[in-house]
């Protein structure tokens, strides 16, 4: 990992967390995920930093993204004591986990889609 270059957002980047948000993904979470996709290891004070956010907010996205098994953790061996430093990468590249993000949202559509079928037939049937 290369500690002197961080990557720093541009505006097809910012067009790229808008679509997410506008996906439903939350804001906080889409722009951690693209600087990660970006920079191919980095640390969550890099994110902070880079993506403008707090670091509660890295924080929650890091969590969700673990959950979802978008990335992977790893320790940061360093001298003397204090806090672990953790290093984070994607499990796999940016398109396939847009490709799972997109299955998600067809899971979705096709569940609103069934309820809206169903909530015509009750209608039209009282």
């Amino acid at each position: 990992m290369n500690q002197n270059k961080y990557y720093k957002f541009n505006s097809q980047d910012e067009k790229i967390v808008k679509i997410f948000a506008d996906l439903g993904m939350p804001r906080n979470l889409a722009k951690t995920l693209i600087y990660i996709s970006k920079s191919e290891e980095c640390r969550s004070a890099e994110i902070e930093h880079q993506a403008n956010l707090r670091q509660p907010e890295v924080s929650v996205a890091m969590h969700e993204l673990q959950k979802r098994g978008w990335i992977n953790k790893r320790d940061l061996k360093k001298k003397g004591k204090g806090r672990p430093v953790h290093i984070y990468s994607l499990t796999s590249d940016i398109n396939t986990i847009i490709n799972n993000f997109e299955q998600e949202k067809i899971k979705q559509i096709n569940i609103i889609r069934k309820d809206l079928d169903e909530l015509k037939n009750l209608i039209e049937n009282k």
